[in-house]
């Protein structure tokens, strides 16, 4: 089930749906999006049309359910994939592993599948589940061991902890050949067995270079004990303008209604969470305001109110396709990407970055927009197309 585009030396580009909520602007409603099936359709077809190899949907209590929206999304858009998640010790395998069937089936083959174990334990009490954070990765390698089984098209019979399966099978198989494949982030030993014997990208949220070189060779060492690969990925926001002082001033203007109450509040309800990955984001910043430049250039402010991936590339074009190019020489293949609000910046990451760097399908989805509608800018006089430049010649 591994997919790998290291031999070509290409990395793969995802942007995110924003089931949870979209807006200029962090901690307010003020700017604020209707996040809708209409305006989900646009993101989605916009990354499409780009080139994006594929968008991630949220999963939790604070998102639409993401296998709602995929099947929504998958009539709207040609190529682009869908990487949704299977939760285990909240669903079981059997039921996971058809509608996984189901989706790739029905998109042609453009499902990837996220493994979330969920790291916060008053939503999982919420969702009834009741495990410390060691038996919830029990649960998972259980979960995984019957539902890759599965996908393969073997009739599983299976009897552990927490998780007991008779005569489990798959009457329609998935189209990519045993199953989509499988993502999955988690930075503490348990989630890193995992990754090491049953997954096939691990990602990682957006820490300094640095840091996430170690991750990654931890991870690296784990799988060749196991006598496997892994390829990596890594979770980041971009802010990106046409100059690097265009960019930071919109990255204070993203937070620009923040107060100390709600980072506080924030900060909180993450040091509830037995999440290892969330502790090492919220240790970036310890929510302070003059601690948000984490490494050149990796802005931690998204982080002071937002779970999760909580850090931004910001920059001009070629500085932020360079920094980029820091984490591929460490290994990571494939970025998934944000930035507020998802719609217009969509357009601005792919137009002003994607063309700086080596992706996938980027050159050929290039091609087919310039062959049918350019770019070529708005029309001057209604007379001829507008030339690089001010001047407008040509």
């Amino acid at each position: 089930m591994s997919q790998t585009n290291g031999d070509k030396g290409e990395i793969k580009v995802l942007w995110f749906l924003p089931t949870h909520g979209d807006g200029r602007y962090l901690g307010t409603n003020e700017g604020g999006r209707a996040v809708d099936l209409g305006y989900l359709g646009q993101i989605a077809q916009a990354a499409d049309n780009l080139g994006y190899h594929g968008v991630l949907l949220p999963t939790g209590r604070s998102c639409e359910d993401a296998w709602v929206v995929a099947s929504a999304m998958v009539p709207l858009t040609r190529s682009l994939r869908y990487l949704v998640a299977v939760r285990p010790a909240l669903q079981p395998p059997s039921l996971a592993a058809r509608m996984t069937a189901t989706l790739d089936r029905l998109s042609g083959g453009r499902v990837l599948i996220n493994v979330v174990t969920g790291g916060d334990p008053v939503e999982n009490r919420g969702d009834g589940i009741f495990l410390d954070h060691g038996e919830r990765y029990e649960a998972t390698r259980e979960f995984l061991e019957v539902y890759r089984r599965l996908l393969a098209g073997e009739t599983v019979d299976f009897s552990g902890r927490h998780i007991r399966v008779e005569g489990a099978r798959l009457l329609f198989p998935p189209v990519q050949e045993g199953g989509p494949p499988l993502w999955f982030g988690g930075s503490s030993e348990a989630a890193i067995g995992v990754a090491a014997s049953t997954i096939d990208k691990y990602l990682t949220w957006g820490e300094p270079p640095a840091q996430v070189a170690e991750k990654v060779e931890r991870v690296r060492r784990a799988a060749r004990r196991a006598g496997r690969e892994v390829s990596f990925g890594i979770r980041l926001h971009v802010i990106v303008r046409p100059t690097g002082e265009e960019a930071w001033a919109a990255a204070e203007d993203l937070i620009r209604h923040l107060d100390e109450k709600t980072i506080a509040s924030a900060q909180k309800i993450f040091a509830r969470m037995d999440s290892e990955g969330q502790r090492r984001m919220s240790a970036l910043h310890g929510g302070r305001r003059d601690r948000l430049e984490v490494s050149p250039n990796l802005w931690a402010g998204v982080g002071l109110v937002r779970g999760g991936a909580g850090t931004a590339l910001v920059g001009d074009p070629e500085t932020v396709a360079e920094r980029m190019r820091e984490y591929i020489d460490i290994g990571i293949d494939s970025f998934i990407l944000s930035g507020y609000p998802h719609l217009e910046e969509a357009y601005r990451f792919a137009e002003l970055v994607m063309p700086l760097l080596p992706v996938e399908g980027g050159r050929a989805a290039a091609e087919v927009r310039a062959a049918n509608t350019g770019p070529f800018g708005e029309t001057i006089a209604n007379d001829r197309l507008p030339g690089a430049g001010s001047g407008g010649g040509g």
